[in-house]
Order: C-alpha cells, then structure tokens, then sequence
C-alpha cells in the first residue's frame, strides 16, 4: 500500500484541486498492482509548491539556477521495497503547471498527474540521463498514465 504525505506551500493549488490529500491518494490507488505494493507500506512526501520555491531547491540540490515542473529526491538510489520502505520526496510546481493560464481544470489535472508519475518513477529508481533510459522510464510513464486516466476525474 502506498501512502503519500502531502503539503502544501502554495495557495493557488487550492484554487485547482480543493481536496489535494485524496486526489493523490486516488492516483496511488489507480496504479497498477505492481506499484500498489501490496501487503506493504510504502510512503513519501509531496509538496505542493510553487516556482520560487522550486527554484531556491533547484539551485541548492542540482546547482541549476531556474524553475522547473519536479523535483524528486530518491531516499536511495537503489529502492529495496521492504515491509516499510519510504521512498524520498517530490516537489512540485504550481506556476509551472498552470500554462496557459487558460487551461481548463481537466487539462492542468492531467498535467499534475503525468509529472507526478514522472517524479514517483523517479522516486523508484527511473532515470533518463541516457536515451536508453529515457525511453524505457517513457514507456512506464505511458502505461502508468494509460491505467489510471479513466479512473481519476
């Protein structure tokens, strides 16, 4: 079972996603049983930012001085899925995913929901540093989308 601890820094989420806790929790739900680990306890943490923030973590972790849509910190590079394993951190944000500000709410969802499972694969061990691995963290990314899309609204 996977349960993600979310924060919030950043108001404007709110103005998107009223219950932030259960719109991630549902997406965790929707994966496929692979990554539900079942019969295990399987955590980490999402906060909910905005490109000031980012942008400030950015610099500090990865010495890239400008926003971006995720950030993700694996606890470990190699994940061991134990009994209770915690897998590390995500960051997103807001104002990166909210353009063209006039995207409607289904579209600016989608878009949270295909960065999350990037920043979640990530979390797992996923990389795309080398076109190998990009193509083969694309490919999860697509199934990982693909089975949760008609299953969250």
């Amino acid at each position: 079972m996977i349960n993600v601890n979310v924060f919030s820094e950043e108001k404007a989420w709110s103005k998107r996603i009223s219950n932030k806790n259960l719109f991630f929790k549902k997406i965790c739900k929707a994966f496929p049983k692979k990554y539900q680990f079942l019969n295990k306890k399987v955590s980490f943490t999402l906060l909910l930012s905005n490109n000031k923030n980012i942008k400030k973590l950015n610099k500090y972790f990865r010495n890239k001085n400008k926003s971006t849509d995720i950030l993700s910190f694996p606890i470990n590079k190699k994940i061991k899925i134990s009994k209770n394993t915690y897998l590390g951190d995500i960051i997103i944000s807001y104002n990166y995913l909210d353009k063209p500000k006039s995207q409607d709410l289904k579209s600016f969802k989608e878009k949270v929901i295909k960065v999350f499972i990037h920043g979640f694969l990530h979390l797992l061990g996923f990389n795309h540093i080398k076109n190998k691995d990009y193509s083969k963290m694309l490919r999860e990314e697509n199934l990982l989308y693909n089975s949760i899309k008609s299953k969250i609204n």
